[in-house]
């Protein structure tokens, strides 16, 4: 019977989101066990939501760059993460960031997901389980069934907080989003500029689902999401409701679980949506469905017609735009479907 368990997993968004059924599992086979989590800052309100982690430790990963941060933060680090031992240790990040903190935390057991990199493996042993080749949710669930999780149902514990319902319903409600509102949320942005869908073609699937009543939402944040709200909204019959640089990490998952669809490149919210149960659109070049793809939907997944597609490179070699083969009106059909289907 496992009682301390520590999962390192620190960023992306995404990639925190797609961890979150390994808390379930642990949970679920151990609901004594006390979950200690590591993450990074950005993901942080992530994680509050999430039911099955009982602590959270932050990585602050920017003030370990230079000498002095590293002097001024290394020890205190260390202490927290020492406070007690842990009968396992799954580094789900696999790298050498993540395999420093594994290093140092006290346990007998450190495992890692299949594809460790930056020397992460010689840390924590690779379980390379029968979904080593599947989506990153279920390898990252191989670890768990590693510790002996039973994993019956996948679940992403989140659980929004009344206080965050309530100011995202307002901002919504400010924004000229009424609640009888059927309405899409479009993730217009990504980390990546080749996972970024064109801003008119944007434009065009928001005309579209007006004239079928459905309110486009645009979601995001920061200075180039707003750019591209802007130009989205220009080229449109009628502008979209733009919560862009509106709402929190947890306000944005009430907003996206009330969408009645969800539509974006393969970055954080589109794979919120996903965990949510919101049917997800995922317009994909540069990464892979059958890894990355909408978990539980990957059937929404769009992929670029081309030799070339899941690259995994952050920038064409090409000199190509990624996405342009993924048309308007093949992400129409996969959303008839959906609409169909509700």
């Amino acid at each position: 019977m496992l009682k301390n368990i520590l999962v390192v997993k620190l960023s992306a968004i995404g990639d925190v989101i797609h961890a979150l059924p390994v808390s379930y599992a642990v949970k679920e086979t151990f609901p004594d066990a006390h979950l200690t989590w590591v993450v990074e800052p950005p993901a942080y309100d992530l994680l509050k939501m999430n039911p099955c982690v009982d602590e959270i430790i932050i990585f602050r990963k920017k003030e370990f760059k230079t000498l002095k941060g590293f002097i001024r933060n290394f020890f205190s680090f260390r202490s927290e993460l020492q406070r007690e031992k842990f009968d396992a240790v799954l580094d789900l990040q696999g790298l050498f960031k993540s395999a420093a903190i594994a290093f140092f935390a006290k346990s007998n057991v450190k495992l890692g997901i299949c594809n460790m990199r930056e020397l992460s493996d010689k840390i924590s042993t690779p379980v390379v389980g029968e979904n080593s080749r599947g989506h990153i949710v279920e390898r990252y669930l191989d670890t768990a069934r590693a510790i002996g999780c039973k994993v019956e149902r996948v679940v992403f514990p989140l659980e929004i907080p009344a206080e965050e319902i309530k100011k995202a319903a307002a901002v919504m409600e400010q924004a000229g989003l009424r609640a009888e509102n059927s309405y899409a949320a479009f993730v217009i942005g990504a980390n990546w500029p080749n996972k970024r869908w064109d801003t008119e073609n944007f434009a065009r699937l928001s005309d579209w689902l007006y004239d079928r009543k459905i309110v486009p939402v645009l979601i995001g944040n920061g200075a180039l999401d707003s750019e591209r709200a802007a130009e989205i909204s220009a080229q449109t019959s009628i502008p979209p409701v733009s919560l862009v640089d509106k709402t929190n990490l947890q306000q944005l998952a009430y907003v996206i679980k009330n969408a009645r669809l969800a539509v974006g490149g393969d970055t954080g919210p589109v794979h919120l949506a996903a965990g949510l149960k919101v049917p997800t659109v995922m317009i994909m070049g540069p990464t892979d469905a059958n890894r990355n793809g909408p978990y539980g939907q990957t059937q929404n997944a769009l992929e670029v017609d081309r030799e070339c597609k899941a690259c995994w490179k952050r920038a064409c070699r090409k000199n190509l735009d990624c996405l342009e083969n993924i048309s308007v009106a093949a992400v129409t059909e996969k959303i008839s479907a959906i609409l169909k289907s509700q």
